[in-house]
């Protein structure tokens, strides 16, 4: 037991290493300002405001497309133009496992976008007297989703790919849907059967509905199942993710 928790540490600490490296080259690039910072606030002003609702309700809808961008965002950037330059293929010949480097990677999106997601919440509590219904489910949902969202856009990223534009396009037809049914812009209950059920498994669906109940006291689905369902399907990412890298360099693919 004992070897494993210092097992479970180092890979950790490796996890880190990788992180911090990746933030400090990657946080102002270009791509990761455009598609992970100004996208989601257009799309905020674009869709939300004009529909003229309670301060509360628009800033649960900019935390859940900040958190939904941010961090799915931050997986194809660092690792596709990693891989152009070679420096994924050195990572990869380091004493560390294919899984706590890309939980590396997973830990640049989730930083990203907690601290710009944590903005909204601190402006409606400062400016307009806003009150958080439940503070603790609200970190715990702002963590999770992040983890989940970058950990999709670890997947998107480890697609066999030298280009960003190759990645980001296929991305965004996967990204949009999933905005769309999530709740976000159409209640539920208003969405037909078959998109109802499309939005059950749209990570962003149980995220919303997690901050709508911790930001407002209420949400379309017990919050239980919001809790439960987002790191479930951060694994499944996770584990598609590694399945899908190690079947490319198994068919010869050079980065």
């Amino acid at each position: 037991m004992t070897r494993r928790w210092e097992n479970g540490l180092a890979a950790l600490s490796q996890a880190w290493a990788v992180a911090a490296k990746d933030m400090r080259v990657y946080y102002l690039n270009p791509p990761m300002l455009m598609f992970g910072l100004i996208l989601p606030v257009l799309l905020f002003f674009s869709f939300a405001l004009r529909r003229g609702m309670p301060v509360e309700t628009g800033i649960v809808h900019l935390m859940a497309m900040t958190l939904f961008f941010t961090a799915s965002t931050a997986g194809p950037v660092v690792l596709i133009l990693e891989r152009r330059i070679g420096t994924f293929d050195r990572l990869l010949t380091a004493p560390m496992s294919l899984r706590t480097l890309l939980f590396g990677k997973t830990l640049v999106g989730v930083i990203f976008a907690v601290a710009v997601a944590t903005l909204p919440p601190l402006v409606g509590l400062a400016v307009f007297r806003v009150r958080v219904a439940h503070a603790p489910m609200l970190a715990l949902t702002v963590i999770l989703s992040a983890l989940t969202f970058s950990a999709m856009g670890v997947l998107f990223g480890c697609f066999p790919a030298q280009s960003l534009g190759n990645v980001m396009m296929p991305a965004s037809l996967i990204r949009w849907p999933l905005l769309f049914v999530s709740g976000l812009f159409i209640p539920l209950e208003a969405l037909p059967v078959w998109a109802r059920a499309i939005s059950f498994l749209s990570p962003l669906t149980y995220s919303f509905d997690a901050l709508s109940w911790s930001l407002q006291g209420g949400g379309k689905q017990p919050v239980f199942l919001d809790v439960v369902m987002l790191p479930a399907i951060m694994v499944v990412f996770l584990a598609a993710a590694v399945r899908l890298h190690q079947r490319t360099r198994r068919l010869g693919y050079q980065a």
